[in-house]
């Protein structure tokens, strides 16, 4: 373990700590937030409107934040303003008073979003040596799990004691955000950055040639079978696993997430990227597979630890294949594509699974997922 924190920078560690504390701060809000909505007089479909707007906005950002960081070597800056613009939102939920007023904030909270990630992970990439690249992208994911566990803790606690009092929790919500932005500027002076283009005009947004571009079909065939977790959660109590335990199901797989995906990065970084990623997605398939045909809640439960390993042999190992395609002074609209296309592939997959479930049953519709995991491993095979 010592020689593991030898090889991080203290940049990767910072980012990580930021990441640890505004994750918390951010899972402290949104599980509550259709509650809240609901409280405040929204419907289902505005609801729905609100998360549509604000995650399509995150991705599209991301695409050209990454561009323009590499355009005028303004990586920092760029991740700085992104996190400050998310920590903002958090007191400013406590005082809404309506649902339109909750829009906003959501869209400037997901406006940081999409400004920051591109630009943040070409920093990580450009203060971690290659062969440590995967402990260090598996590192910064797993701190951002374990804000994602403790977050929805804190939350349950504050309205154990307060019931239904969300303000209060959204208040409190603030104290990590800010603490990250104190952890952010100081841990920002430790951080190097790529230095822009040379070329006299700013170049046009474009995607990196050769085996960057199969990297990313191949990544949206996976992201087609890739649907959202509430389908694995309505499985989950379909089977047997009561209410009250969905929380800490999820929480639980937050925090197996947080301790397995540095190893995981580690791994990819003695096996090879392709190898471990192409492992991870045949644990999802094998996951997804298990779902289909899952019948006691014990099967639910050891899928979903399977389903945090998929996560672990992943997360940072698709991370550290970007920077290794690219050229060092592309990478940030490298990495802008690859959330980009992500985030994109989503939607369809979400709406392509709920209408094959609806129409032939959540056995074909798991399946189908699995088969699309399947498909996107013999492709990088073949790369």
């Amino acid at each position: 373990m010592a020689q593991q924190q030898a090889r991080l920078p203290k940049a990767v560690i910072a980012l990580g700590a930021v990441s640890l504390l505004n994750d918390t701060s951010s899972e402290m809000i949104y599980p509550l937030l259709p509650l809240f909505l609901a409280q405040l007089g929204a419907s289902v479909a505005f609801i729905g409107l609100i998360e549509g707007i604000a995650e399509m906005t995150a991705s599209l950002l991301k695409l050209v934040s990454g561009w323009l960081a590499d355009r005028f070597g303004r990586h920092k800056l760029l991740t700085m303003f992104g996190y400050g613009l998310a920590v903002l939102t958090r007191p400013l939920l406590a005082l809404v008073t309506a649902p339109w007023q909750v829009l906003c904030l959501r869209f400037a909270d997901r406006l940081g979003k999409g400004l920051r990630t591109a630009p943040r992970d070409a920093l990580i990439a450009h203060a971690t040596l290659p062969d440590a690249r995967g402990l260090a992208f598996g590192f910064h994911r797993g701190m951002d799990h374990l804000g994602a566990a403790i977050g929805p803790l804190l939350a349950s606690g504050i309205l154990l004691l307060a019931p239904k009092d969300y303000r209060l929790v959204f208040w409190l919500a603030a104290v990590p955000a800010l603490l990250s932005l104190v952890v952010l500027v100081y841990g920002m002076r430790r951080v190097s950055e790529p230095s822009p283009t040379d070329t006299a005009e700013p170049r046009r947004l474009s995607l990196p040639r050769g085996k960057f571009r199969w990297f990313l079909l191949c990544i949206f065939v996976f992201t087609l079978g890739n649907s959202s977790d509430a389908f694995l959660l309505l499985r989950a109590q379909q089977v047997g696993v009561g209410t009250a335990f969905v929380p800490l199901l999820w929480a639980g797989q937050h925090l197996l997430k947080s301790l397995l995906s540095t190893p995981g990065g580690l791994l990819s970084d003695r096996w090879g990227r392709p190898q471990v990623l192409i492992l991870g997605w045949l644990v999802y398939a094998l996951v997804y597979a298990g779902f289909g045909f899952a019948s006691a809640a014990w099967h639910i439960w050891a899928l979903f630890g399977l389903y945090a390993l998929y996560f672990a042999l992943t997360e940072g190992t698709e991370r550290a294949l970007v920077a290794e395609l690219v050229p060092p002074d592309q990478r940030g609209q490298a990495f802008g594509a690859f959330h980009f296309v992500v985030g994109i592939g989503m939607l369809p997959a979400s709406l392509l699974f709920g209408l094959i479930w609806q129409a032939f049953g959540f056995q074909a519709a798991f399946l189908m997922g699995a088969s699309l995991a399947l498909l996107a491993s013999i492709l990088l095979a073949r790369r």
